[in-house]
């Protein structure tokens, strides 16, 4: 995979999801207040053009009432890497 052939937009999609019984802490810091949550992250790659299809399905099927899906583009990596996930997500 070359450099003209990582046109194609990739992403990671953060989902957080309760976990109680595996007792996954998390912990965030702000303005010197915490909150601490017990949940499990899922960690998503797929394509940009495959994030609406996937938020629609968390929401349709998560326990939460408004669950978290955020996503961030990949960069850049391990080019072999990027060759797998573009084949393995089903475009060209």
């Amino acid at each position: 995979m070359d450099s003209a052939s990582t046109t194609v937009p990739f992403i990671v999609v953060f989902v957080t999801v309760p976990n109680r019984e595996a007792g996954v802490e998390s912990v965030y810091w702000w303005e010197e207040k915490v909150q601490s949550d017990a949940e499990a992250l899922l960690i998503i790659k797929t394509r940009e053009s495959l994030l609406d299809s996937l938020t629609e399905h968390v929401k349709a099927n998560h326990e939460y009432d408004v669950p978290e899906v955020i996503a961030l583009a990949i960069q850049g990596g391990n080019l072999k890497y990027l060759e797998w996930l573009k084949n393995s997500t089903g475009e060209n």
